[in-house]
């Protein structure tokens, strides 16, 4: 019997895991060539992946919620039409992982995790898919937990090599043998029985208790998502944000004038987005040592400027596509980027590579009719920028002949950055120069 391993694939910069959200195919039925099978959720957008090969659906390695790494086997297809669904198909990925695992069979100081839903002697131990300190513990890691009689408190002080710090597998069997370097140094300042830790790196979120009258409504997947980056990003950078006020009466004229040619020539609308987008790009060429990332005690200087740019979904969820190379379009280009990926993400039809490798984000806080706002770094990035509500507003106009008071159309740049990478000097001269860019925009020009 001819037998096809089905792969959770690479899908995109830094994803490295996915999370099986639902089976497209039962066992036993029919899949064609490049017909969906699986839905998978990534840390960046959902997707549905295709069969790589024709056939009957024997085993399924992954069960729903159940987190895939790349390169996993995460399905088993058969070419031959009279194949046999496995037997072995209730299994969890947990025992398939385990038992198909080489190194687990052959060497006998290795110890024997068979996961399994019978009793195993350990009912009592409970483990929380999120540790103390808010660290994600996969279902694989949780059952060999529970299998060999490790508390929450002990799992716990594992160190993780995985993404984020996660613990993997091989590092909870590593634990499981005895090794000591797979212990969280910080669990080692004091053994004695009554000691307790000097400190905590996060606080656990108070408990609420609703009373009759409230509604609970569950964060989706998302919902949930977000919220863990927003978290983590102001727990990894010092934010500090700069605040200046631009007029931009020349653009808002400009484009008044142009926007009807525009819509009649190149099919689609032009907003302000776009021009804002390219004074950002101008800005950045000046001051490059704000499109970095920090690794460690590293420094890294972008060569690329790809402009993400926040964007609400209809389910009030916001996600960041990514406008590559940002810098090499003309502003046609940015703005029939802007407007494709601003409709494929209101659709749910960004692909992973639409929200990869950003290296500085553009947040639009005036399209709710704020004035400005204090934007959370998107991570690994060191400077996020947002735009508020464009205003007409009484103003001071010089003249050679002395000054006046007139109606002018302005706006507020909130300029958030790592004070870490960042300080203010260069964060407050980089959104004044953007200001500039945009104050100093030609009436006449031409597009």
């Amino acid at each position: 019997m001819a037998e096809i391993e089905i792969r959770l694939p690479k899908m995109g910069e830094s994803v490295t895991e996915a999370t099986i959200t639902n089976w497209l195919k039962n066992p036993g039925e029919n899949v064609s060539l490049d017909e969906p099978l699986v839905e998978v959720a990534t840390d960046k957008v959902d997707n549905e992946l295709p069969s790589e090969a024709e056939g009957i659906l024997i085993k399924q390695l992954f069960e729903k919620d159940q987190v895939a790494q790349v390169g996993d086997v995460i399905a088993i297809i058969s070419t031959d039409g009279d194949a046999a669904v496995s037997e072995d198909n209730n299994k969890t990925q947990s025992q398939v992982i385990v038992e198909e695992n080489p190194i687990l069979e052959n060497n006998a100081s290795e110890p024997k995790i068979e996961i399994d839903t019978t009793s195993n002697g350990n009912e009592s131990i409970k483990i929380s898919k999120n540790g103390s300190n808010g660290q994600y513990f996969s279902p694989l890691v949780r059952s060999i937990a529970k299998t060999e009689g490790i508390k929450q408190d002990i799992l716990d002080t594992i160190s993780g090599s995985g993404l984020d710090g996660r613990v993997t597998k091989k590092d909870i069997l590593a634990f499981v043998k005895g090794d000591k370097t797979s212990v969280k140094q910080t669990t080692q300042i004091n053994t004695q029985p009554a000691a307790k830790p000097l400190s905590s790196p996060t606080k656990a979120a108070p408990l609420v208790v609703p009373n009759g009258e409230d509604e609970i409504i569950e964060m989706d997947r998302m919902r949930r998502l977000i919220a863990d980056h927003m978290v983590m990003s102001k727990q990894v950078s010092p934010h500090v944000t700069s605040y200046v006020e631009a007029d931009v009466t020349n653009i808002v004229e400009w484009r008044n004038n142009i926007k009807g040619d525009f819509k009649k020539r190149e099919g689609e609308n032009i907003t302000y987005t776009p021009i804002l987008i390219e004074a950002i790009v101008k800005a950045i060429k000046d001051f490059p040592m704000v499109n970095v990332s920090v690794s460690g005690n590293q420094i890294i200087k972008r060569k690329n400027i790809n402009i993400g740019m926040a964007t609400a979904l209809p389910s009030g969820n916001l996600i960041v596509p990514v406008i590559k190379n940002a810098d090499r379009l003309s502003l046609t280009g940015l703005t029939k980027s802007v407007n494709g990926l601003a409709i494929s993400a209101r659709d749910n039809k960004l692909k992973p590579e639409d929200i990869q490798g950003g290296t500085y984000t553009v947040t639009n806080v005036g399209s709710f009719g704020n004035v400005m706002g204090t934007p959370i770094i998107n991570q690994p990035q060191v400077a996020i920028l947002a735009l508020g509500a464009i205003r007409k507003v009484p103003a001071v106009i010089e003249t050679p002949h002395g000054d006046f008071i007139g109606i002018r159309h302005k706006m507020y740049l909130s300029h958030s950055y790592d004070h870490r990478v960042v300080d203010g000097a260069l964060g407050g001269r980089f959104v004044r120069k953007v200001a500039d860019y945009l104050e100093e925009f030609n009436i006449n020009r031409d597009i």
